[in-house]
């Protein structure tokens, strides 16, 4: 993996912990830093709540809009709705007041923490993930792990796809079992960032998921032979010594997009609601479009009983890579199959295309 690629690889997983609440690693000096910061924590709790209730409101009027609700149910109804947040910030602010009043009749670096504000880090998605839209690494404080979410109708998430397996090429003219790299050794890798957008309004019963991804395929030569390069001609020779291994590797970045069916639980709050595809069956049809980064080839040999290595790269590689894919999952997890409709040397006599299947992680 090249300098590149490794910088690319870290964005994305930086990308998938866009949810995440980041600990607070500053020493307090005293308490008047503390108070400060509840004090701004009131201001912050009066536009939660009212940004909640906007949001409550928003729906009521929907409902009413759509026939379900009477105009009087619907002002009874706000009603309600507006002295429950009035409530609310009430007695937030009771609290906040409270622990203001505990740090100023106290000494210094008194601290006024409890267990609602554990530190906790959880990977994988729960149930109730979607609901509170979490992605699938939380790191943060209890007492933020289930925030309400502040947006009435969520459309688009995103999170990692993680993929890997067995890897292949389809050599025109021969049958695949004569093929003449190993089908255990050659493999593939698949790292990358999706998002997921409901088509419809009112339904989702369609999805459509894009994003970019980092392939990593993989060839096991077979036979004590290796590639060799004449005349932009690219082919499979003999290796003049005992080969102990002999691996091919392209490194390609690309642009996934899948139109993803399947059934999904509708989650409906006060000021909210969610789809959630926990444990449902997914299917998602698709393909892919990008380019090559790199191409390289390892030899592994004996000379004398010393072991060698030696590394080429280059090679009449396609320099834009294109194909086919599709996945079938339950959750977060399922077979997933890949097609390079692009050959992977360009210009040859015999085409070759890289073929795949193995287990997809999507995160969402």
């Amino acid at each position: 993996m090249n300098t590149i690629t490794k910088h690319v690889v870290l964005l994305i997983l930086c990308l998938s912990l866009s949810n995440v609440y980041a600990q607070d690693t500053i020493p307090k000096a005293n308490n008047s830093v503390k108070i400060e910061a509840l004090k701004k924590e009131k201001i912050e709790i009066e536009n939660q709540e009212k940004e909640l209730l906007k949001a409550e409101v928003e729906r009521i009027n929907q409902r009413f809009d759509n026939g379900e609700i009477t105009q009087e149910e619907a002002d009874q109804l706000k009603k309600e709705a507006a002295q429950k947040h009035a409530l609310n910030i009430e007695n937030r602010l009771a609290i906040i007041d409270n622990k203001i009043a505990l740090l100023e009749r106290n000494e210094e670096l008194w601290s006024s923490e409890d267990k609602s504000t554990t530190f906790v880090f959880e990977l994988g998605k729960g149930e109730d993930a979607d609901e509170y839209d979490r992605g699938v690494i939380y790191i943060g404080e209890r007492a933020d792990y289930k925030l309400k979410p502040t947006v009435y109708d969520k459309r688009t998430t995103g999170d990692l796809v993680f993929a890997i397996g067995f890897n292949n090429a389809i050599i025109e003219g021969e049958s695949f079992g004569d093929s003449p790299y190993k089908f255990g050794g050659s493999g593939f890798v698949e790292l990358g960032y999706a998002w997921k957008t409901r088509v419809f309004e009112n339904s989702n019963a369609l999805r459509l998921k894009y994003g970019f991804s980092f392939q990593w395929n993989k060839l096991d030569i077979k036979d004590n032979m290796y590639f060799t390069e004449t005349n932009d001609i690219v082919m499979l020779s003999e290796f003049p010594e005992d080969v102990r291994k002999s691996k091919f590797r392209t490194t390609n970045l690309v642009f996934p997009v899948h139109f993803e069916f399947g059934p999904s639980k509708k989650i409906e709050r006060d000021t909210y609601f969610r789809y959630s595809t926990y444990k449902k069956f997914k299917i998602g049809i698709g393909g892919y479009a990008g380019f090559n980064l790199e191409s390289k080839q390892k030899v592994k040999y004996r000379v004398d009983g010393d072991r060698e290595k030696d590394k080429y790269k280059g090679y009449n590689v396609n320099e834009l890579v294109y194909g086919v894919s599709g996945y079938l999952s339950f959750g977060s997890i399922g077979l997933y199959a890949k097609y390079d409709l692009s050959p992977i040397f360009k210009d040859q006599p015999v085409d070759q295309n890289n073929i795949s299947l193995g287990i997809r992680f999507d995160m969402d």
